[in-house]
């Protein structure tokens, strides 16, 4: 069985897909990291995300590993580990736009539709239920209000010791929103055949569980 599970940032999904792989024993994918990836890449070279012509270049030539590991994964950029580096603020106000670019997104689909042929996987981002594996058993969206989405987010930024105020997340959070759902190239929706959960106010074990069920009901019927 595959499970995509889509969303808006800060929605939980990476959180929730980590512990749902570890109980079912499935492979976990967080295709936003390679996003993040990406842009930790072009802001290393000082590329202009306009400049689609070397970004293509450096892309055929960027050896991006993800190593699946018990409690997630590794992410390794040209043979370095840039696992914590990803989630840095300054990744976070750029992948929006970086994920936006045709060139990034048409090469990472393309290593991601390599990656859930590898048996039975839990893959989240944003287009995984539309357009990365629009035949995948099980397709969740995952969502929250942009003010639950926020909290969250600034709570894990401020517990790793980033100097940021929820003011400035919730803005980050709402920009993200809108360069997501109305980018050009698989724009953020919910796949006609997706189960929406809204995680607003619940907990994180109460997300998961809600998830396996659905998960379940769906072996059933399968």
């Amino acid at each position: 069985m595959r499970i995509a599970i889509d969303g808006p940032a800060g929605a939980g999904k990476s959180t929730v897909a980590k512990i749902l792989a570890q109980k079912l024993g499935y492979t976990y994918l967080d295709t936003g990291a390679m996003y993040r990836a990406v842009t930790v890449l072009l802001l290393k070279e000082g590329l202009s995300f306009t400049d689609e012509e070397k970004i293509k270049k450096l892309l055929q030539v960027m050896d991006l590993k993800i190593i699946p590991e018990k409690d997630g994964q590794k992410i390794y950029l040209n043979g370095q580990d840039i696992t914590e580096v990803i989630r840095t603020p300054r990744v976070s106000e750029l992948v929006a736009k970086v994920s936006a670019l045709p060139v990034v997104r048409e090469h990472l689909t393309k290593l991601q539709r390599e990656y859930v042929t590898r048996g039975e996987i839990i893959a989240d981002g944003r287009d995984m239920g539309t357009v990365v594996m629009p035949e995948a058993e099980v397709k969740i969206f995952l969502t929250a209000s942009p003010e639950e989405r926020a909290r969250r987010r600034y709570q894990e930024l401020k517990a790793k010791g980033f100097a940021v105020s929820y003011e400035e997340v919730l803005k980050e959070v709402l920009k993200r929103d809108e360069v997501d759902t109305t980018r050009k190239v698989s724009p953020l929706k919910q796949a006609p055949d997706a189960i929406l959960v809204d995680t607003t106010g619940l907990s994180i074990e109460q997300v998961v569980d809600t998830l396996l069920r659905i998960i379940r009901g769906k072996r059933n019927v399968l």
